[in-house]
């Protein structure tokens, strides 16, 4: 984030008005304490945020990198040296010499992690946390590294499933737009001038053309408003987490959503497990991946293991379950393998998953592009039938 500051320097009795990259108000602060200044005012600097913007820390990336230089022999100290000196973004920078800086104060690496303002998620932390204490850091960051690379995968075939609709509904859309809004209003003149009685459905359309017409510029802003208000209600709902709730109410689509969720807990718990978290511990870390309405569920299961019930049964309480992941994970307590079983349940149910988004891809475009096509044809038709009418009386 970057801040506007007005400080005041002690040694000159000046003030300085500057701009300072920090994670948050009180990173800034400390920076500014650091080189000796008084800050006087801090303001965020504002910019537009879509949700589009490139993230300022790419946390995927940092364990890839991580993991190829601690596996290759370095240092940790060693390793963010070279990620320091190689770094070009300001905030990311910034990040990397705090880094450095906490461990040669002698803190731990999850701590220091831990420091940095929520750049670095719960989960990583936990997980290099929990290599700390076997000293298998390169193994723990491997693990990471291909869980998130296979959630990255699964929101790219979902978001692959979405981008051809997006565009066909864009076009169609333009299409019918510019149809409404400048074919139909000069096909309305034509027609009023020749003073005949028109098919109902083709004086409707050609009443709506004249209204247009008459009204060009307001019906134009009114548009644009009701489409930048529609982009702030659907930004203050992604905000909130409310998309996935929005999605839910498509028939059939509630189902596979769930699926989703439970898929991604299943992968996350595994993981941690196989890092060697305690149940309790790694359940509370599961928390921060699940959406805000499904974390009451996860207090069940910490509730009935403390009672001493087994995983299976407490997250069959709990509804965090599908009959065949209950299955995985009874097999799992029988074996003393629940971390591997409860990775397996998850690739099984992302396998489900992606059949069900080939599926339904193959269907429902076909069905968008026909109701689409329907659409603009009626809009058509409609403005051609009264020449169709004056061809056949002129016959």
């Amino acid at each position: 984030m970057l801040f506007d500051i007005r400080a005041l320097d002690p040694a000159s009795h000046a003030v300085l008005s500057t701009s300072l990259e920090a994670l948050d108000e009180s990173d800034a602060r400390a920076q500014l304490a650091q080189r000796r200044l008084t800050p006087i005012s801090l303001r965020p600097r504002s910019r537009l945020a879509w949700g589009l913007r490139r993230e300022s820390f790419e946390v995927l990336l940092f364990a890839q990198e991580l993991h190829a230089l601690v596996s290759a022999g370095l240092s940790l100290i060693e390793a963010l040296e070279a990620f320091v000196e190689k770094e070009r973004a300001p905030a990311a920078r910034a990040v990397l010499v705090r880094l450095v800086a906490a461990l040669r104060e002698g803190h731990r690496f999850s701590a220091a992690l831990r420091q940095q303002g929520g750049v670095f998620p719960p989960l990583f932390v936990g997980i290099v946390e929990a290599a700390e204490s076997t000293g298998e850091l390169p193994s723990a960051l491997e693990r990471y590294v291909a869980y998130a690379q296979r959630l990255q995968a699964l929101r790219q075939r979902v978001l692959s499933a979405a981008i051809y609709p997006a565009i066909l509904l864009t076009v169609g859309g333009l299409v019918g737009l510019f149809l409404l809004g400048w074919v139909v209003p000069r096909f309305s003149s034509v027609y009023r001038s020749g003073n005949r009685a028109l098919p109902w459905g083709s004086q409707v359309l050609l009443d709506w053309g004249e209204f247009a017409g008459q009204h060009a510029l307001g019906l134009l802003g009114g548009l644009v408003i009701l489409l930048l208000a529609l982009a702030l209600w659907l930004r203050a709902v992604a905000a909130r987490g409310g998309l996935a709730r929005l999605a839910a109410r498509v028939p059939g689509v509630a189902r596979w959503l769930e699926l989703l969720t439970l898929s991604r807990l299943f992968l996350t718990l595994g993981l941690l497990l196989r890092g060697g978290l305690p149940l309790p511990q790694a359940l509370g870390l599961v928390r921060s991946v699940l959406p805000p309405q499904r974390a009451a569920a996860i207090d069940v299961v910490v509730m009935r293991i403390g009672e001493g019930w087994p995983l299976s049964q407490a997250m069959e309480a709990a509804g965090l379950n599908t009959p065949i992941s209950l299955r995985f994970v009874r097999a799992g307590e029988r074996s003393g393998q629940v971390a591997e079983m409860l990775h397996r349940a998850a690739l099984y149910h992302d396998a489900e998953t992606a059949r069900w988004v080939e599926r339904f891809s193959r269907i429902f475009e076909p069905v968008l592009m026909a109701a689409i096509g329907a659409v603009i044809g009626l809009i058509v038709l409609l403005l051609y039938m009264p020449i169709f009418d004056l061809a056949g009386s002129l016959q």
